[in-house]
C-alpha cells in the first residue's frame, strides 16, 4: 500500500469517519453525552478571527462528513469579514452571515460551536465568554495570555460541560501519534531529554507612532479584555505580537506551544519544578520589536526528566537541520519529530526507521493550514457530538501554554523561577504578580 493510500485509509478509519465509533468505546458517560450534540446532529459554526488562519477551516468546515453549517464569519475589520467570505465561497453553495462584534456572534442561541481564532489577549476571555452561552469551542493556541486564564478555561469546560479544544494541532498527526505511542513503549528506553526547537527568519519591524485606526477596524472591540490606549501604525496586523505584553505572548506564545506540546507528551510530563531562561533582543535593535526574539529556556521536572527550548523568531539557520521540531533522548535510542516525519535512531545514532507524511501542513510560515489541522478540527467536531475521545483536552492545552508563560515570565523578571510541581504556580510572590492581567474594566473573566 502506498503512503498516499495509506495516510487516506488512516483519515476515513479516524475521526473523520468516526461513525464507525462507538460510544463505548470512548468511555464517555451518559451524563456527558446527554449534554452534548447527538451523533447524526448538524453543527451551527461560526468563527471568530480571520485573520491568517483562516485558510486552516476550509476544508474541516466544508466536508460533507463534517455535518456542520458556517452560520457567522466575524472580524473586528471589514475588509477581513468580505475577503473571507469571498475565499469561503470557493468551498460552499451559501453565504454566512457576516458580522463584526463577537458578543452578537455568542448571543445567537442557534450556533453551537465557535472557532476562536481572534488574538492571543481575546482567547481565554472570549472562549470563557462563548461556553457561559452554550457553546463549545475550538480557540487557537495559545489557550490563555496569562496562567490565570488557562485555569479558567479549565474551570469552564467543566462548569457549563463544553468541550474546549487548543488548536495545537500535532497531536492529530497519524506519524505523531503513532511515533509517540512507540516511545511510551519504550522503543527508546526510557524518555528522559526533549529539545524543541523553531528557526524563522522574522525581518525588521516597524517601529509605532500614533495613527488613526485603519478604516473598517473597530479598534474599540479589537482591544477587548486589553487595556485601553490610542491606535499605533500596523498594531492590529500582525505586529501586536512584538508590540508589548498587552496583546501578544512573544514568540514563545505564539510557536512554542506547538512543539513544547509534543516535548511534553512524548515525555509524560506535566508542571516543572524549576524554569531557567536567557532570551534577548538580538536583531535589529532600534526596530518595534520590544520583546526578545531569541530565547533557551530549560525546564525541569521532579522525575529528573527535561525539556529545553531553542527558539530564534531573526535567525533562520536550521541548527537541527529543520526549522521547526522537537528531538526525544532515551536511554536506548532517540526520535527526531516534526509535522511532516519521524525519524528513530538507535543510541549508536543509527536510523532505523522513517515515516514521511504526504500531508501538507504550515511548518514556520504565517497561517497555514492542512491535513493536520483538519484532522484536529474534526476530531473536535466529533468530540461535541460524542462520537471521539478528544485528542487534546483543554487541561492539556493549558499546561503546555503555561510553559510558554513560566518562560516568558522568567525572562521579563530576568530570574529562575521554583514551581510547586503539582499546579505549576510558581513560589516566588514577585513573579505571582505576573500570574494574571490587569483588564479593562467589566472585560474581566468570570467563570
Amino acid at each position: 500500500m502506498t503512503k498516499k493510500k495509506s495516510r487516506r485509509k488512516f483519515i476515513k478509519q479516524s475521526s473523520l469517519g468516526a461513525t464507525a465509533l462507538s460510544l463505548g468505546a470512548m468511555d464517555l458517560s451518559a451524563k456527558s453525552y446527554r449534554n452534548i450534540m447527538g451523533a447524526n446532529d448538524r453543527l451551527n459554526v461560526a468563527i471568530a478571527g480571520l485573520g491568517r488562519r483562516l485558510g486552516a477551516y476550509f476544508s474541516p468546515v466544508s466536508r460533507k462528513e463534517s455535518n456542520v453549517k458556517l452560520l457567522y464569519l466575524c472580524d473586528v475589520m471589514k475588509s477581513q469579514r468580505e475577503k473571507a467570505a469571498g475565499r469561503f465561497a470557493e468551498y460552499i453553495d451559501y453565504k454566512p452571515k457576516l458580522e463584526n462584534s463577537f458578543l452578537k456572534v455568542i448571543e445567537d442561541k442557534d450556533v453551537d460551536v465557535l472557532i476562536n481564532a481572534t488574538p492571543d489577549h481575546w482567547h481565554a476571555p472570549g472562549t470563557i465568554m462563548a461556553t457561559a452561552a452554550g457553546k463549545h469551542v475550538y480557540v487557537e493556541k495559545p489557550c490563555g495570555h496569562n496562567p490565570r486564564e488557562g485555569e479558567l478555561l479549565i474551570e469552564a469546560a467543566k462548569k457549563h460541560n463544553k468541550v474546549i479544544q487548543m488548536g495545537n494541532q500535532q497531536r492529530s498527526a497519524p506519524e505523531s501519534i503513532e511515533i509517540i505511542k512507540e516511545i511510551h513503549n519504550g522503543i527508546i528506553g526510557e524518555a528522559y531529554l526533549a529539545e524543541a526547537f523553531y528557526s524563522n527568519g522574522r525581518g525588521e519591524v516597524v517601529n509605532q507612532k500614533p495613527v488613526p485606526p485603519p478604516e473598517g477596524l473597530d479598534w474599540e472591540l479589537w482591544q477587548g479584555p486589553a487595556p485601553r490606549r490610542d491606535y499605533t501604525h500596523n498594531t492590529w496586523d500582525y505586529n501586536w505580537h512584538w508590540y508589548g505584553w498587552n496583546y501578544g505572548t512573544a514568540e514563545t506564545g505564539n510557536n512554542a506551544t506547538h512543539e513544547l506540546d509534543v516535548a511534553r507528551w512524548a515525555l509524560q510530563v506535566d508542571f516543572p519544578k524549576e524554569v531557567r531562561v536567557d532570551a534577548q533582543k538580538r536583531h535589529f535593535i532600534n526596530d518595534g520589536w520590544t520583546m526578545y526574539d531569541t530565547m533557551l529556556a530549560t525546564f525541569e521536572y521532579e522525575n529528573g526528566k527535561t525539556i529545553k527550548w531553542d527558539g530564534k523568531s531573526r535567525n533562520a539557520y536550521k541548527t537541527y537541520g529543520y526549522g521547526r521540531g522537537t528531538i526525544i533522548y532515551g536511554t536506548e535510542g532517540s526520535v527526531y519529530v516534526d509535522r511532516g516525519r519521524y525519524e528513530l535512531y538507535d543510541r549508536g545514532g543509527k536510523l532505523i526507521k522513517e515515516s514521511l507524511s504526504t500531508a501538507e501542513e504550515g511548518g514556520t510560515q504565517l497561517g497555514g493550514g492542512g491535513d493536520m489541522s483538519t484532522l484536529h478540527v474534526a476530531n473536535f467536531f466529533d468530540s461535541v457530538r460524542g462520537i471521539a475521545k478528544q485528542n487534546s483536552p483543554i487541561d492539556e492545552g493549558h499546561i503546555s501554554t503555561l510553559l510558554c508563560h513560566l518562560a516568558n515570565i522568567s525572562s521579563r523578571l530576568k530570574k529562575p523561577l521554583n514551581c510547586d510541581s503539582s499546579n505549576g504556580r510558581i513560589l516566588d510572590d514577585e513573579a505571582m504578580k505576573l500570574w494574571g492581567r490587569e483588564y479593562e474594566p467589566g472585560w474581566e473573566p468570570k467563570v
